[in-house]
């Protein structure tokens, strides 16, 4: 039998005890066996209301872990490609983090750390045993006033640590009004032993170092004065994960689902460019090709995202269905902690 047809067999065997989720970064081929494509938010919205035994979560190593934090009891996850991992998540391992934070404490002026999703459970633990949470590039901006308050809350000037893209909490500072003077970025170098201490009480906001390949490195200016100088009356969206002064430079910005809706609100005849993942981009263009032009800004592919295939999905739902395979776990240390940064999120954004 084929892919389709062995995915096909399995969900027509187990029906609604298998729930298959997918991120908008994956493939046409995984995305149409999906019951439920979305951003970060979405999908983890979706999982604790679940009433599936078996839930395949189709994206990178750091969501099924998030959705098996937020599961209900008896649901089983399971990740297809349980090696695809995300590099930004890998720039801020969880020892790290924690030295960082403990040098960043002062009594009189305390941090709480915000961790983007794009991070490991161990990591999100850390977060969340400092007091801190979680947010998507969607809710950003909700969840880091969320942070300052919270901040402020424990001290006469508090302090928030956005991690681990630097670029996504510029771009959220922008839109806070947040000024640059505020915010400095971290040199985390021997866990954080060459950070400016004095320095770093004076900022509102401290910026990890990292970022997303995918976006921060592969879209530039350049690219945006190509397509300005060639076709005026175009517009450009962009997803917060790029640099800011890429931001700055195009007409719209903001999460996956945002992209979704500024090319599907894009007038008739329109000519639009996104920025982002070459997937999502590509499907759009497809969607909307009897109406208007929907191209990437450049094609910028996530290496990751690309390792669950059809196939990949087939032999990971057999092995599920016939016990060869685990379920994706979480450290038994870091589930009550990991899990109240998630929790935190979802309440705040509900």
């Amino acid at each position: 039998m084929t892919p389709t047809e062995r995915i096909l067999a399995i969900k027509a065997k187990l029906g609604r005890d298998l729930v298959i989720l997918a991120h908008h970064y994956q493939e046409d081929a995984v995305v149409q066996h999906a019951d439920q494509t979305g951003d970060s938010l979405e999908l983890a919205r979706a999982i604790p209301g679940t009433a599936a035994k078996y839930v395949v979560f189709c994206g990178v190593a750091f969501m099924a872990e998030s959705a098996a934090l937020l599961a209900p009891a008896g649901v089983q996850v399971f990740n297809p490609v349980p090696e695809a991992a995300c590099v930004m998540a890998e720039m801020s391992p969880a020892t790290y983090v924690e030295a960082v934070l403990q040098r960043l404490q002062h009594p009189e002026s305390p941090v709480i750390p915000l961790a983007y999703v794009n991070t490991s459970v161990a990591t999100k633990a850390v977060v969340g045993r400092f007091g801190g949470a979680v947010c998507t590039s969607a809710n950003a901006a909700t969840m880091l006033q969320w942070a300052l308050a919270q901040a402020d809350k424990a001290g006469q000037q508090g302090r928030v640590l956005f991690l681990p893209d630097q670029h996504l909490g510029h771009n959220t500072a922008n839109k806070l009004g947040i000024p640059a003077e505020k915010r400095l970025r971290l040199d985390i170098r021997g866990r954080g032993e060459r950070i400016d201490a004095q320095a770093a009480l004076q900022a509102r906001l401290l910026l990890w170092p990292g970022n997303c390949p995918v976006h921060a490195v592969r879209f530039k200016l350049s690219q945006i004065q190509q397509v300005r100088d060639q076709y005026p009356e175009a517009k450009i969206a962009v997803h917060p994960e790029c640099a800011q002064e890429v931001v700055n430079a195009v007409d719209g910005a903001g999460s996956t689902s945002f992209l979704i809706k500024y090319a599907a609100e894009a007038p008739a005849g329109s000519r639009v460019y996104i920025g982002t993942e070459c997937n999502l981009v590509d499907r759009l263009t497809r969607r909307h090709a009897a109406e208007k032009t929907i191209l990437p800004l450049w094609r910028s592919g996530c290496s990751n995202m690309n390792k669950t295939t059809e196939a990949r999905l087939a032999d990971a739902l057999e092995a599920m269905l016939e016990g060869r395979t685990a379920a994706t776990t979480v450290d038994e240390a870091d589930t009550a902690p990991a899990r109240a940064s998630l929790t935190r999120m979802l309440e705040a954004c509900s």
